[in-house]
């Protein structure tokens, strides 16, 4: 395939209109700057790209409403971006950013928001699901083992390795077998302990 979208890109540090002819494209926030007073005071660096976000006021206010007006809060949140031909500048349609989609909403948001100085009209966004940043790690072959050595140190050594990251590694498997655990960890301590292992 040759990808014509690859040469039709403006150049510029920050994402552009015409950069999204291609279609739209799901960014995460990795930090926000404001500057006030500037022609464009908000600008966001994205998590895997060179150029930055530099939302509109339109936009801005957007994220005030769904995800509150402390940007601070705002990184490690994702949103879709796409192109609409329709936004106009000095009277012309030349094209401009819109968001569709948002993390953090448990449904869609409606707000009216200001078209031309005399038109509002009504702008929806909707729920985005929050991207997998770290996939999951396979449980090692021998979990069962490592699950039951732990155990067999006593509860209060199995409750740290619970904890511990080989102890995540293997938590289906201890959670899937916790009955036989929780005895191995009796056994290991003599009485048995009533609070157990954690579940």
């Amino acid at each position: 395939m040759m990808d014509m979208s690859q040469v039709i890109q403006p150049k510029s540090d920050q994402i552009n209109a015409d950069d999204l002819i291609a279609g739209p494209i799901t960014v995460t926030i990795d930090a926000v700057n404001i500057n006030p007073g500037t022609e464009q005071p908000v600008s966001m660096r994205l998590k895997g790209m060179s150029k930055v976000y530099r939302p509109c006021k339109s936009m801005s206010r957007v994220m005030v409403q769904a995800w509150g007006a402390d940007a601070s809060k705002y990184v490690g949140r994702s949103m879709t971006l796409y192109r609409d031909p329709k936004v106009k500048w000095g009277g012309l349609e030349v094209g401009g950013i819109r968001i569709s989609h948002m993390t953090g909403l448990d449904s869609a948001i409606t707000m009216m928001l200001t078209q031309t100085q005399k038109q509002r009209a009504p702008f929806k966004v909707q729920p985005l699901a929050a991207p997998q940043s770290q996939q999951q790690a396979p449980e090692p072959k021998n979990a069962l083992e490592l699950c039951e050595a732990a155990a067999r140190k006593g509860t209060a050594e199995f409750r740290a390795w619970w904890g511990s990251d080989e102890g995540k590694s293997c938590r289906a498997t201890a959670q899937a077998n916790i009955d036989r655990l929780k005895q191995l960890a009796s056994d290991a301590d003599g009485p048995a302990d009533e609070d157990g292992p954690p579940m």
